[in-house]
């Protein structure tokens, strides 16, 4: 018997991801949008907590260059996310405002 590779079976577990993320999200309900934002906002800021242990580990071996600059692109990318999380969220908000003259 062959065993798998594991970056085939981890690729596949992603592109999987992709597939019921995309239909879960399209799925939901316009009224649902801002609460969805929400989650999406908490769960990066989970990964930013986890980026910054990745960027703040001590030089103990070899591989800690790469993690550092993972750990950096992992800041970058999840606080775009936030930023751009609250702004939508508000922009929904906004939405249902009643419009004053």
């Amino acid at each position: 018997m062959a065993a798998i590779d594991p970056f085939i079976f981890l690729f596949s577990i992603f592109v999987l991801a992709i597939f019921v993320g995309y239909y879960v999200v399209w799925s939901v309900t316009p009224a649902l949008h801002t609460p969805l934002m929400s989650v999406t906002n908490a769960v990066s800021s989970v990964i930013i907590v986890g980026a910054l242990t990745a960027v703040g580990v001590e030089a103990v071996s070899e591989g800690t260059t790469v993690s550092k600059w993972l750990g950096f692109g992992g800041v970058v990318l999840a606080s775009v996310n936030i930023f751009g999380g609250f702004l939508v969220s508000q922009r929904m908000l906004a939405m249902y405002k009643k419009k004053t003259k």
